[in-house]
């Protein structure tokens, strides 16, 4: 059995998340109080209770993710699981990060809020879009972006699994590609419910300030591998990271690409850890016949250790 660890992005979030390992775990509640103490807010009390519209804003979402995964991660290590790799979904690259090493927590959860902060501000709130484009292969959506692409930025975000690649963009291109995508035949197509358009060009502006942030933080080398989101590739040094995190922010997101990455080098079994299972259904839908798990709360966590013989 060869394990590889994947950590959710933004859109998994939801009130309640990480509650069971906050309330029965030492070292899960150690990773809220710091990431509280540096945010200057209680964090486990927005996870926990909410309200759901604060949860949701991007500048607390995204320390509120990586603080959830890392506190489910905590009392996993402690029951002896390991992994040879890991991955994340673009924020979950950075929570990925920390687990393999790369940063430190009190790094890592400051550098999330200034990426969230940065993402919400680079595009007016209503001027960006992003949408779903199921049942339509890259070259397919790629045209359509193309086409529509007339009517201001648009272009593929994240090529998640086959047939589900996610557009992002001006709000008037994004509507003009999704028509476009009906007409040729996309299965569905669903604008998502996201403050900001990730992963294109419009973020530029968040990357160029990401980057003096990303200046002032050390970056170790990985005990373990990450599978990049910007290149599908396997990265081990510090000197990888930086490029590859400010890459990330204003490009496409290869997902299926990584998956594909892990399994070609013997990868066969997959635990999400993290809220939701968001990327254990597309694992499924990339890799056939891989044992894929998540763990989120304590009846999960029992029946992903018991799976795994731990």
């Amino acid at each position: 059995m060869k394990i590889a660890f994947i950590f959710p992005g933004q859109g998994s979030q939801y009130v309640g998340m990480a509650k069971d390992f906050i309330e029965n775990f030492k070292e899960s509640k150690e990773v809220f109080d710091l990431a509280s103490s540096l945010l200057g807010y209680d964090l486990a009390q927005l996870c926990m209770h909410g309200p759901a519209e604060k949860l949701n804003t991007t500048e607390n979402t995204q320390p509120a993710i990586l603080a959830a995964s890392i506190a489910v991660l905590r009392p996993l290590e402690r029951r002896g699981l390991a992994a040879g790799a890991a991955a994340g979904h673009s924020l979950g690259e950075y929570t990925a990060i920390t687990a393999a090493g790369g940063f430190e927590l009190k790094d890592a959860v400051r550098l999330v809020q200034k990426r969230g902060r940065y993402m919400q501000e680079a595009v007016p709130e209503g001027a960006g879009l992003m949408a779903a484009i199921l049942g339509m292969d890259r070259a397919a959506v790629e045209k359509t972006c193309l086409d529509a692409s007339k009517n201001g930025i648009v272009a593929p975000a994240n090529y998640n699994s086959p047939g589900q690649i996610v557009i992002a963009g001006e709000k008037n291109a994004v509507e003009k590609a999704m028509e476009l995508a009906k007409a040729a035949g996309a299965r569905k197509v669903v604008p998502l419910t996201v403050s900001v358009p990730s992963h294109c060009s419009l973020m530029k502006q968040a990357s160029e300030r990401l980057s003096k942030d990303l200046d002032a933080v050390m970056l170790s080398d990985l005990r373990i591998p990450i599978v990049n989101n910007a290149d599908a590739k396997f990265m081990r040094t510090a000197a990888e990271l930086k490029p590859s995190l400010l890459k990330q922010v204003s490009s496409s997101l290869y997902w299926e690409d990584s998956i594909n990455r892990m399994t070609a080098e013997g990868y066969d079994t997959f635990v999400e850890i993290g809220p939701g299972k968001v990327l254990s259904g597309l694992v499924k839908r990339i890799a056939k016949g891989v044992k894929v798990l998540h763990v989120e709360d304590q009846k999960s966590m029992g029946e992903a250790l018991v799976a795994l013989g731990l």
